[in-house]
């Protein structure tokens, strides 16, 4: 088995102890994550669900990171995001409650509580950045992380995985926002990471500090991957060991691939070839060295976002202090922003003085939030604006409505701030003194330049039966159940063909600017594509109301509210080659029938107002006087016929995923020809 594998092996409630991909599996979960915004989409689904209670008060870790600003928290919107947070806290008596802006989702977390083999669930698509450390950790939808929530307990389809061997050895003062961002050029977004688990091995591992391996995993979603996860050793060992409180680090599991684990793909990535680079907007695999578009004008630099550790902000600060040494002052024109990960980075860095020298080059020094990656709080670029960010997405419109943003590591964001034109580094980066940084940043992420051999033992998960024949799909269903309502599930869908193209993302489908207002279906609908396509929710209420897309439809953030706006427009399904993980996950959850389409010819001849039916007992698609067949796995059929996540806990209580998960076969049991059907899984 592969890493990831072995996690999901060890969590698998049916105890078998090995997985392999194409399973569906109920899996119990060590930790669920969330901030103000996804919480108020989960305190929704949580009050459909009866207000069950939650599994462990311990293990919800809360933090108010995307809107929340003392410049803003005054308006109502945002009031009301803070009045959820802490109902939840006195709610549910959390011992890991965070408050406002005391961390992004994800930094301190990564930092002080996620440990190697654990499985981790989030409402956020960057929930992958705890693979930094060695586990699972998955971002997925509101609707789907309130389930977990509730019942400690989450399904997946066990997916494949590739594997990235890293080799060589980076160049100094080169992080992880520049490995991602060469990785990015080499594979490109959404192509062979696209719906599976991205591992991370090889020698090069030794010469990677666990933020660097954070900043890599958490621009795994960027790349299309489910997840991003790094092979735990003696540097994980080291950094999970310097923790104060011991049940935060008395709970890890190492895990190693296996020497004849399959994965679905391997790629050497050497490390040598990387350099600075530029994410060119609107496109995270747009990549280039910094020096092919260096001069550009800028209007803004920012520095920071949950992708931007306390090693780059060092490293950010030792930049401009070299530039400073050799006379550079920063120009009048411009903004600046440096926003850190949390208060602990933060107070180190003004005990360090490091901070004066961000104040000193010009930058205004935030408080914890996601600040302009998201561009819906106080912080927003103006259109037209040029940003230059060491954030993670570079989407249309992520920093604010018309704005332009492209994506770079914290020390090209820093060269570049003085003139506000964009600047290579390498320059000033080979005049630090690396003694002085290797100081600086082993004190905080204990880094394997210094730190000692550790004890670390890898382990197997229990019960493995390695002889068990192939893996095991679960088989259509005969007879539908009937729904909360006492009703069938919808025999067909007809309408009129929408076409969309390839990529088309949640932050188009759902605006960040609108996001806080979109209470229900008919709110998100409202704003349903406003900035790509405008006339898209006038067509779909005149009846052009089956989308039909291209490659990666609903990649980007994590965020429901994308499902609920087609929802809310009267979309009845979208149609695509494929969609993204979190968003697939989302849409039987909400209750949108979601369709993988495979054969080309279907593209062909499904143009944009040509009529279409769906026949959803006979899994057939008849558009244009031609019939396609399509597959829905058990775990989707089911879903969406009883409406939702929230319709089928009402039927099953805290025995749903028990209910709906299709049963194993005994080890060893192996089907004949006849029996085994087709590949039905799209997750």
């Amino acid at each position: 088995m592969t890493i990831s594998e072995k996690i999901f092996a060890m969590h698998d409630l049916n105890h078998k102890g090995f997985v392999a991909p194409g399973d569906i599996i109920r899996v119990h979960v060590d930790w669920i994550l969330a901030s103000e915004v996804s919480w108020a989409g989960m305190e929704t689904t949580y009050n459909h669900l009866g207000k069950p209670g939650i599994f462990r008060n311990d293990r919800f870790w809360l933090c108010g990171d995307h809107v929340v600003d003392p410049r803003v928290n005054e308006l109502p919107q945002v009031q009301a995001l803070i009045s959820g947070s802490e109902r939840a806290k006195k709610t549910f008596k959390m011992t890991e409650y965070q408050g406002m802006n005391y961390t992004i989702l994800h930094t301190e977390f990564y930092r002080e509580r996620a440990q190697p083999g654990m499985l981790v669930v989030g409402s956020d698509s960057h929930t992958c950045s705890s693979g930094a450390v060695g586990c699972l950790a998955i971002g997925l939808g509101a609707a789907d992380v309130a389930l977990p929530l509730v019942t400690g307990e989450t399904w997946f389809q066990v997916p494949e995985t590739i594997n990235i061997r890293l080799v060589g050895a980076p160049k100094p003062g080169i992080g992880g926002k520049d490995v991602i961002l060469y990785i990015l050029q080499v594979l490109k977004r959404n192509t062979i990471a696209s719906d599976r688990i991205v591992e991370f091995t090889g020698p090069a591992l030794r010469h990677l500090s666990p933020d660097t391996r954070f900043a890599v995993s958490n621009m795994t979603t960027e790349l299309g991957g489910i997840t991003g996860i790094f092979m735990p050793d003696d540097t994980t060992h080291n950094f999970i060991n310097r923790r104060k409180l011991a049940r935060h680090k008395c709970h890890t599991t190492y895990f190693r691939p296996d020497a004849d684990a399959e994965y679905a793909a391997v790629h050497q990535i050497d490390l040598t070839h990387v350099g600075s680079f530029i994410a060119r907007y609107p496109n995270p695999d747009d990549v280039v060295p910094v020096t092919e578009e260096e001069g550009m004008e800028l209007n803004g630099c920012f520095i920071g976002a949950c992708t931007t550790t306390e090693e780059d902000l060092i490293l950010g600060a030792l930049v401009m202090e070299q530039a400073m040494k050799r006379g550079s002052k920063p120009t009048a024109k411009g903004k600046r922003k440096v926003v850190p990960g949390s208060m602990p980075i933060l107070y180190r860095l003004r005990k360090l003085r490091l901070c004066d020298i961000y104040e000193d080059a010009g930058f205004e020094i935030g408080i914890p939030g996601c600040s302009y990656c998201v561009g819906m709080s106080a912080d927003q670029a103006a259109p037209g604006e040029v940003w230059i960010s060491s954030q993670n997405r570079n989407f249309e419109n992520r920093m604010g409505k018309g704005s332009i943003g492209h994506l770079a590591s914290a020390a090209t964001v820093a060269a570049s701030s003085f003139e506000m034109k964009l600047v290579d580094p390498s320059d000033l980066l080979a005049a630090i003194d690396l003694s002085r940084w290797r100081q600086l940043t082993t004190a905080s992420t204990h880094s394997d330049a210094t730190s000692p051999k550790s004890d670390l033992i890898y382990v197997e998960p229990c019960g493995c039966d390695y002889h068990r024949a192939g893996a095991q799909t679960q088989k259509q269903i005969e007879k539908p159940r009937l729904d909360i309502h006492g009703r069938g599930q919808t025999k067909s869908l007809q309408g009129k063909v929408q076409r969309l193209g390839d990529f088309v993302n949640t932050d188009a489908l759902a605006p960040a600017e609108f996001l806080i207002g979109m209470k229900n279906n008919m709110d998100a609908g409202l704003r349903c594509l406003v900035h790509t396509h405008p006339k898209f929710r006038e067509r779909a209420q005149q009846g052009f109301n089956i989308v039909v897309g291209g490659k990666g439809f609903g990649c980007g953030s994590s965020r429901e509210q994308a499902v609920m706006a087609l929802l809310g427009c009267g979309v009845q399904c979208v149609i695509a080659k494929s969609f993204s993980f979190i968003f697939q996950r989302n849409m039987p959850s909400l209750g949108l029938l979601g369709i993988t389409m495979e054969d080309e010819s279907f593209f062909q001849v499904a143009d944009d107002g040509v009529s279409i039916s769906i026949d959803l007992n006979s899994r057939i698609i008849d558009v244009a006087g031609k019939t396609f067949g399509f597959k829905l796995s058990q775990m989707e059929t089911e879903i969406f016929q009883f409406g939702g996540i929230a319709s089928a806990f009402g039927v099953f209580g805290n025995k749903l995923l028990e209910a709906i998960t299709p049963a194993k076969s005994p080890s060893g049991y192996k089907q004949e020809e006849s029996e085994q059907p087709d590949k039905l899984l799209q997750w």
